[in-house]
């Protein structure tokens, strides 16, 4: 049995001009311990669909999925006090942005010992100890003395290592961590990949990695999901996936990495933009921006699958090319 399990999975965001389709079918599998990395545009349904997971789109989203299994529970069948028992304790999640995810108006130490006091039982006391064990775990010099700190006072690096001390601090079995490296330089980017990429294989946790950096993903995960428009399009190991990418998508992603445009003039770009509520076709959701569609593209695209791989695309791989020859 997957440690987590999503099938048919749709997230759907209704106004009075129609519905937004924020995510739309989306199935995935994560073995204990797997790491997965999911990449993609803005607007593509990454955030999303893990919010959804956590029970964390408001209203009026609206959530439905064939099951939304974690450890074998269907999550939305789940009692509130199951699902609250559940999340953030097995499952826990690093949200965007560092800078706004903390709450101003509480100090390091209650945010930390919070999910410590609720989901572990520990005392006041027990919990400021384990939260200085968790800063020093997660790299901030002086724990005991950051405890007291607000997150105004703290860099965005700084704030990003509590997030991360948060998120573990009941040793979860899944870790969410969603675009971990956003607003952060270079330098601190790769010591919280670092950190993330430790952190797991001591903890032997899951974790899924959120990100529209595909070298950011590249170094850390062992499978990659790819999302256009609510859909995956591509679901491959990490080896296979940056040696022989099958969806026209996920091969232009790949070129417009800087370091595949060294020698060029110009950055490889895709035109065009991921289609909103408005303007979403009625067949393959990437044809009005895929310079290779061909008629049969004016369909909705059919699944691929086999025991290693899963394309969403009416002419995956080679087989587009051979139609064009």
């Amino acid at each position: 049995m997957p440690l987590l399990d999503i099938a048919g999975l749709h997230v759907d965001f209704p106004s009075h001009q129609g519905v937004l389709h924020a995510v739309d079918d989306l199935g995935l599998q994560l073995e204990a311990g797997e790491v997965l990395g999911i990449v993609g545009e803005s607007g593509s349904g990454k955030s999303v669909s893990m919010m959804a997971l956590m029970g964390l789109i408001a209203f009026p989203g609206q959530v439905r999925a064939q099951h939304l299994r974690f450890a074998g529970q269907d999550l939305l069948a789940a009692s509130e006090a199951t699902r609250r028992s559940i999340v953030g304790k097995d499952i826990a999640m690093i949200f965007q942005d560092p800078m706004t995810s903390l709450n101003p108006c509480f100090t390091v130490e209650f945010q930390i010992t919070e999910s410590l006091r609720l989901h572990k039982g520990l005392t006041r006391k027990q919990a400021r100890v384990r939260a200085c064990e968790l800063l020093e775990q997660v790299g901030i010099a002086d724990p005991a003395k950051r405890l007291s700190a607000y997150p105004h006072q703290l860099s965005g690096g700084m704030s990003q290592r509590v997030m991360i001390a948060m998120a573990i601090a009941c040793q979860p079995r899944l870790l969410i961590a969603d675009e971990p490296t956003t607003a952060l330089d270079v330098t601190v980017q790769a010591q919280i990949l670092d950190l993330l990429a430790t952190l797991q294989k001591e903890h032997g946790m899951a974790m899924v990695l959120i990100s529209h950096n595909m070298g950011v993903v590249s170094e850390v995960a062992q499978r990659v999901a790819v999302m256009y428009a609510g859909q995956v399009v591509e679901l491959q190991t990490a080896d296979r996936i940056f040696e022989a990418p099958e969806h026209p998508y996920t091969q232009a992603l790949l070129q417009a990495m800087p370091e595949r445009s060294t020698g060029q003039a110009r950055l490889h770009t895709i035109a065009g933009m991921v289609p909103g509520m408005l303007d979403r076709p009625p067949g393959c959701l990437f044809a009005p921006r895929c310079s290779r569609a061909q008629p049969a593209c004016a369909h909705p695209s059919p699944v691929h699958k086999t025991p290693q791989m899963q394309v969403r695309c009416h002419f995956p791989g080679g087989a587009l090319v051979s139609q064009m020859v």
